[in-house]
């Protein structure tokens, strides 16, 4: 018998097709025996009223160019298209850390449990899973913390900074210890949403791997955090720092980048592969 067949994965991700396709990466290697999926918002959204015409341009642009790339990148990742054996809660926000999902996520006796992509698990709902609990982050940590984290290196001319964390779930948002850090290869012609898709191949990647060693014993402490970083908001974004990827770039950072235009020293990462 394989050793990933006892081992019981269950991971708890928001409902966009980035999302989706970790899930069915741990499905495909044998990890994953159960998924709660909370309910995301829109994934298009709908330009806010009273945007000067250059901003509501970009709005368009940004979403519309996101939602290709995640197409291109993942495909229909929909609920519908997951395994009929494989169990699977869906929740609303709301819901989200109720007694019904502590109840159901420990009904499936995890040895692991992974997030990614909902919002904060609360204090109660942490304290009942096991000691191995990660959440794998879309950003750096701890320079990018918190929400829209693989649009600020961008914005800040870093593209080599956007990246995936693996880090340990605590209270503190996106503060655990780091389990691992990956970041995608740039290739020319990649813009803002081409590398945060690839980030996210690459974390489903190292996740398999680091997982596949855990049901085979390997330990994982975790490095802490020395820095505290920069913990982003959703409410640090406006439609005008658009202008900076695609007006001032026209969304080409990354070649830039690749020329050595634009220099940007390399991130000090955490690594276990």
């Amino acid at each position: 018998m394989n050793k990933t067949d006892t081992f019981n994965v269950v991971i708890l991700i928001g409902s966009h097709p980035r999302h989706f396709y970790i899930a069915k990466k741990l499905y495909e290697v044998g990890l994953l025996k159960a998924l709660v999926v909370e309910e995301r918002e829109i994934f298009v959204p709908e330009p806010p009223t009273g945007l000067p015409d250059i901003d509501r341009k970009n709005f368009i642009r940004h979403f519309h160019d996101r939602n290709e790339a995640e197409r291109r990148f993942f495909g229909e990742e929909k609920l519908k298209e997951l395994p009929s054996d494989l169990p699977v809660l869906k929740v609303s926000l709301a819901e989200l850390n109720s007694d019904k999902v502590k109840e159901w996520v420990l009904s499936h006796q995890p040895d692991h449990v992974l997030t990614y992509g909902v919002h904060k698990i609360s204090d109660e709902l942490l304290s009942s899973f096991p000691k191995y609990s990660w959440n794998i982050h879309g950003g750096l940590s701890p320079w990018y913390r918190g929400n829209i984290t693989l649009f600020w290196p961008f914005y800040m001319l870093r593209p080599n900074w956007a990246g995936m964390t693996i880090h340990y779930l605590t209270a503190q948002l996106d503060g655990g210890a780091i389990v691992h850090h990956s970041v995608p290869e740039l290739h020319r012609g990649d813009g803002v949403h081409d590398v945060a898709c690839r980030a996210v191949v690459q974390v489903a990647d190292d996740i398999v791997q680091i997982l596949q060693q855990r049901a085979e014993g390997r330990e994982f402490p975790g490095t802490t955090q020395k820095s505290s970083g920069k913990l982003f908001i959703g409410t640090d974004w406006h439609p005008q720092h658009l202008r900076v990827v695609y007006n001032l770039y026209n969304n080409d950072i990354v070649d830039r980048y690749l020329d050595e235009e634009i220099i940007s020293p390399p991130p000090p990462l955490v690594t276990v592969l």
